[in-house]
């Protein structure tokens, strides 16, 4: 059995988790307060309704704008963090394509906020959660590695490479000279109960199986790496953890599924419809925002590092999705029902 993150360590610490109104920030949110930490949040107010962190019985009205200097440096001020989480990001590819100034606003500025306010606290752990879409992607087809050149060709892509390179810049400058550890966590595409986005996939079929309608996927062929939301989390948590105890430990990491976890949008498509009892799905008409058609992770670091594999296939995560939002559409007890997952994934070997 692989190592699971471990209680003692998260017991009483102080982690400032940022984005944890979001999809993947609720499901960490609730799992670091099942291990005891003390997390204070930096996000702004959820942008969607429903939402997974109002779901969950979280009712804070305390935000904070990462874009704001002034109102992130004083949280962090307050907080006095021992160990940092970022995910807070603008992570929409087509709205960075309508709105690219937010999205580099959000991304390079609130990284760039966060950055500068942590001099003055010094925490012990820096994670910033990027994406799998740093890499200058040719789509050779080839797994990307933590070496590959960063790269973006849209605001998104663009924005993200750009996050990389400053924490890269702010940790050979500033915090590692104060004994910060300071490393970056990159993920393939996250699936999973609870997210509501616009244009994600997964909440784009259960949208269309409740209004009865059929799907319209922009780019059915296009390769992703799929993987559960808990299986990056379980990895950012045990990152944390490995980066603490050895000072040798890798500064990026890739987090992703295993190669069955690479599909096209086609398969996903197919199989939740099929499992949420909803239409066939029909291809969109018009012309989109171009998207990369192939990408792919190479996970082996990670898995070398923290010795972590994956433990849900790609139709497993796909079934605790769907049950999920049938759970959701069901009146279910939403605390509930992620609790019972969260459960059963720390059960698995």
């Amino acid at each position: 059995m692989s190592k699971r993150p471990d209680p003692s360590f998260w017991h009483g610490k102080r982690v400032l988790l940022t984005g944890h109104t979001g999809f993947k920030g609720a499901w960490l949110h609730l799992w670091l307060n099942r291990l005891g930490a003390e997390v204070t949040g930096l996000a702004l107010a959820p942008d969607q309704n429903p939402a997974l962190f109002t779901l969950l019985g979280n009712s804070s009205s305390d935000f904070t704008d990462i874009r704001d200097e002034d109102a992130v440096s004083a949280l962090i001020q307050q907080a006095n963090p021992q160990i940092v989480i970022h995910l807070a990001a603008q992570a929409l590819v087509p709205r960075s394509y309508r709105d690219p100034v937010d999205t580099f606003n959000t991304n390079i500025m609130g990284t760039i906020n966060l950055l500068e306010a942590l001099r003055e606290t010094s925490p012990t752990i820096v994670l910033n959660v990027t994406s799998d879409k740093v890499y200058q992607n040719r789509e050779t087809g080839n797994a990307f590695t933590e070496i590959d050149s960063l790269g973006g060709d849209d605001p998104y892509s663009a924005s993200k490479a750009a996050s990389e390179i400053v924490t890269n810049a702010y940790a050979k400058s500033f915090l590692e000279r104060e004994g910060i550890l300071v490393a970056t966590a990159r993920a393939g595409n996250v699936v999973g109960g609870g997210d509501f986005s616009e244009n994600r996939l997964i909440p784009d079929i259960w949208r269309a199986v409740k209004s009865g309608q059929a799907l319209e996927l922009r780019y059915p062929d296009a390769t992703r790496p799929w993987q559960h939301v808990l299986e990056p989390l379980e990895g950012y948590l045990l990152y944390c953890e490995k980066l603490a105890i050895e000072s040798g430990t890798p500064r990026s990491l890739n987090f992703g599924p295993d190669a069955e976890g690479s599909a096209p949008v086609r398969k996903i498509a197919d199989i939740m419809i099929t499992a949420l009892d909803g239409k066939p799905w029909r291809q969109a008409e018009g012309t989109f925002a171009p998207e990369k058609q192939a990408l792919a992770l190479d996970t082996s670091l990670a898995q070398k590092t923290l010795g972590k594999v994956s433990r849900l296939g790609l139709i497993e995560t796909l079934n605790w999705t769907a049950a999920w939002y049938r759970a959701y559409s069901n009146g279910e007890d939403i605390l509930e029902v992620t609790n019972t997952q969260l459960d059963a994934y720390l059960e698995l070997s």
